[in-house]
């Protein structure tokens, strides 16, 4: 089991991710709401504003304060640099 850093201290299971997105479309919006709506939303940009949500393979949605392309490097070991 492998741990990224998802930025101020959250760590996600690397193996539980299914997908990096930007949180500007419509789609996402509402994935989000609907997240909220049944408890499976945790927000992990502590306070920030969320630049990209993190959907895992339970159906969890993670909003993040970090820009994919960042988690996408952390993601394959390319950024490990703390905030």
């Amino acid at each position: 089991m492998k741990l990224i850093n998802i930025g101020y201290g959250n760590l996600l299971v690397r193996e539980r991710i299914v997908s990096v997105v930007s949180p500007d479309a419509a789609p996402i919006k509402r994935m989000i709401i609907d997240a909220k709506e049944a408890g499976r939303a945790i927000d992990a940009s502590c306070g920030k504003k969320t630049k990209s949500v993190i959907i895992t393979d339970s159906d969890h949605v993670v909003l993040c304060a970090l820009e994919p392309e960042r988690v996408y490097n952390r993601f394959n070991g390319e950024d490990s640099e703390e905030e």
